[in-house]
């Protein structure tokens, strides 16, 4: 029965706490045969005066927000064309690429290359996950699209897969994979 002791100062939420025990209880799966009831995690909070680090007190930082509800956010602003929304989630760095499309760093250039292919899409999303590697977060989201074609012909059951990158709690790189082309062929 693993036993996981934290550490923390005052001042994170109730959801935040969850998050990190959820995490963590992740965390242990990932290399012990335990099931999640067998796994416990203890939070220990601690007022920060009476905690500090080279002679100093220190305040908690902010909780990053949840990358998966990041990437959710991201997908519902683009659907609901609140582009302003959509945007405000990007890295300064971020970029994007679809089936056969070029890099992409704009949410404009996005709707430029999709003008040629459809008039709109929508996601059914079915799981989305995310975990924490190599000093960031990376989200998959999948699911199935439908929507209309140029011709006005509808279409719909395509299969997808997002794959984000988060870092700093900012969107840095979406890489996206469907069966449209498939759809197109038909």
């Amino acid at each position: 029965m693993p036993i996981v002791e934290v550490h923390l100062l005052e001042g994170y939420s109730a959801a935040e706490k969850s998050r990190l025990t959820r995490a963590l209880t992740d965390a242990v799966r990932l290399v012990v045969p335990a099931s999640d009831e067998a796994v416990t995690v203890m939070v220990h909070e601690m007022a920060a005066e009476n905690y500090s680090r080279g002679g100093q007190s220190r305040s908690p930082a902010a909780a990053l927000p949840d990358p998966k509800q990041l990437a959710l956010d991201f997908l519902e602003a683009l659907e609901a064309r609140n582009l302003e929304a959509a945007e405000a989630l990007l890295a300064p760095d971020f970029q994007m690429t679809f089936p056969g499309s070029k890099a992409m760093t704009t949410i404009g250039a996005l709707i430029n290359w999709a003008k040629d292919r459809y008039h709109f899409v929508k996601k059914t999303i079915t799981s989305a996950e995310a975990f924490h590697s190599e000093s960031c977060a990376k989200v998959y989201v999948s699911g199935t699209l439908s929507g209309e074609w140029l011709d006005d012909t509808s279409f719909k059951g395509i299969r997808f897969i997002d794959r984000f990158v988060v870092k700093h709690g900012k969107l840095i790189s979406l890489n996206v994979w469907n069966d449209l082309a498939e759809e197109v062929r038909k």
